[in-house]
């Protein structure tokens, strides 16, 4: 497995450099390059949509591996240099664009530290997507139960690699703060002692009759001694050595800015995640803003509920009141059935290009369940539907009121009809049909919270309350974020910030500061994403005046797939002159005859 990514990095090289002639036909044979070493190198990506050539591997996680996907980045973007962009046309133009684009930004961030940065923390890691990547693993036939039983035995070496890339960390000083390894041995702990009856030994307990009896019984032997002799032995390791030897060192600190050349890695993280080129205290302040612009708007809501009190008062009441919560999983699940039926019903009133994909409502596996938030979105494959993993566990932690704007979000017309939209779109690239840009993915997801009020939803006071709560966390965010990473902010300043500026449940405001500790930077693309899809769209209707159609807007937004910020204003703006354009030069009436 560890020689796979030397032999990708130097193999495409003569395949795209000489084996092709034109400028549309060399781009696009780099493209195809670039993305099965994508998958081969990601293997659990690789399944997570659908691409199976890969399900006997996991990802290598040697320091020698990261090594050679810095050279693969530098060789991808050399290349793509080299084409003569002024010789493609359309999409193929575009498509080199973001391709040039990714890998720029790529190399941005290794130019600081080119291993992996935090290979596991309370907020994500083996003991996390492991169960996520079993999910979302086909189990129908012999060869899948082999490729499976090859996965587990990867498992130590993958390990190993982990614990390569943390000793590493240890000695440059890019270490992870204690706050975020606290309490990760214990989690890997609870994932050894369930290993035989999790969801890691789930396939083994449901084979399917079409398999011959004679592997149903290997199957059924061979799955529970794999995890006993070789995943139980490789997390004992790693509990044990983040235990003994990483925690020890990693940082009291809490600031990426506490990092060597911190403040300019968090700075480029910032301009990363929200899409541009703002500083973290013009995030900070854009927060600061944010946050008082929403409450004022949160006073009149909350008047509607008939609740005469503070807002503190109203959110302890909103957060604690049985009446508001759900007394059975199955009935939060049909709540969030429901909207999603009613949403799709209503979706032609804003699109005029609507998913083809199935969107199934589920439950999230029980033992995720202090692992995820409220709801989140699963990508869907051509053997697996998309779904909407509904997180049945802790009801009291589930209010009725937050339904609406989260499965809005999480599904229709959130991130399950952008990224099926970008499914749909045959003529690009794989790269640009799976791409993902945090500020336009989830800038598009919290703007589709706010369509629910043009589709007719948000008419009770509390699920107004939910939508301007949720848009509320994500500006709180921004100023939460910038003050622990750029400001110096303490973690209990920043829970504190979110428990007196938010209506959250105080413990999730524990979560929430964990994860902005864990990942830097990352939970700012939401709002700043969001503002900028509102701004193009106040901007469209402005110019075009009657003109202006919500459908073509969105079909402007949405069309080309996922985009970087400034790419995706180019974009919008483009389309606003052609409207007028057209709008100028009427086509000419046709005769009655057709003629």
């Amino acid at each position: 497995m560890r020689k796979l990514f030397a032999i990708c990095v130097f193999s495409l090289l003569p395949l795209v450099a000489g084996a092709v002639d034109t400028a549309e036909q060399q781009a696009r044979a780099l493209f195809t390059a670039d993305w099965q070493w994508r998958l081969q190198a990601r293997p659990d990506y690789a399944t997570a949509i659908g691409e199976h050539r890969f399900n006997h591997t996991l990802s290598d996680t040697s320091l020698a591996a990261s090594r050679a996907a810095l050279l693969h980045h530098r060789a991808m973007l050399q290349q793509a240099r080299a084409i003569a962009t002024e010789r493609l046309q359309g999409q193929d133009r575009l498509s080199l664009e973001l391709f040039i684009h990714e890998q720029e930004e790529i190399l941005r961030q290794l130019a600081f530290y080119p291993y992996q940065l935090q290979p596991i923390s309370n907020q994500d890691g083996l003991h996390i997507r492991f169960a996520q990547m079993v999910a979302s693993t086909p189990f129908a036939s012999e060869s899948d139960y082999r490729n499976y039983l090859a996965r587990l035995d990867a498992v130590p070496a993958h390990v190993d690699g982990l614990v390569e890339q943390m000793r590493e960390g240890m000695v440059t000083g890019w270490v992870a703060p204690k706050t975020t390894m606290a309490g990760v041995p214990a989690m890997l702990r609870a994932m050894r002692e369930s290993i035989e009856s999790g969801p890691l030994a789930a396939p083994f307990g449901s084979i399917p009759a079409t398999i011959t009896p004679a592997a149903r019984e290997e199957f059924a032997a061979a799955g529970p001694a794999a995890l006993r002799t070789k995943v139980a032995p490789a997390l004992q390791a790693l509990e044990a050595f983040i235990r003994t030897e990483y925690l020890p060192a990693a940082r009291d600190t809490i600031s990426a800015s506490a990092l060597p050349g911190g403040a300019e890695y968090y700075a480029l993280l910032v301009a990363q995640q929200t899409g541009g080129s703002l500083a973290p205290l013009d995030v900070h302040a854009l927060g600061l803003r944010e946050v008082d612009r929403i409450r004022a708007l949160m006073r009149g809501t909350i008047a509607r509920t008939g609740f005469h009190g503070s807002f503190a008062q109203f959110s302890a009441f909103a957060n604690s009141d049985r009446r508001l919560f759900f007394k059975s999983p199955d009935k939060l699940l049909a709540r969030y059935r429901k909207v999603m039926g009613r949403a799709n019903a209503r979706l032609g009133r804003l699109f005029l290009t609507l998913p083809a994909e199935d969107l199934v409502v589920k439950p999230a596996a029980r033992e995720n369940g202090e692992a995820v938030g409220g709801a989140y979105y699963e990508e869907g494959s051509a053997l697996r539907p998309a779904g909407l993993v509904v997180n049945t566990a802790r009801l009291d932690a589930r209010p009725i009121w937050e339904v609406e704007a989260l499965a809005l979000h999480e599904g229709v017309p959130g991130h399950h009809l952008q990224v099926a939209r970008a499914h749909q779109l045959a003529g690009l690239p794989a790269f640009r049909r799976h791409a993902w840009y945090p500020a336009f993915g989830e800038g598009w997801a919290l703007y589709a919270e706010s369509l629910g009020y043009e589709m007719g939803f948000y008419k009770d006071a509390f699920s107004a309350f939910g939508q301007l709560n949720s848009e509320l966390l994500r500006a709180a965010r921004m100023v939460a974020d910038t003050g622990i990473h750029a400001m110096g902010w303490s973690r209990q300043q920043a829970i504190d910030y979110l428990n007196a500026n938010t209506a959250n449940a105080l413990a999730d405001n524990e979560i929430e500061v964990d994860r902005y500790i864990a990942q830097p930077a990352k939970a700012l693309a939401y709002k700043a994403g969001q503002l900028r899809i509102q701004a193009l769209r106040a901007r469209a209707q402005m110019v075009l005046g009657e003109r202006f159609d919500v459908r073509q807007f969105h079909e402007a937004v949405l069309g080309n797939g996922a985009l970087p910020l400034p790419i995706l204003e180019r974009q919008v703006g483009r389309w606003i002159e052609e409207s007028l354009e057209a709008a100028s030069h009427p086509a000419p009436a046709r005769a009655a005859n057709g003629s």
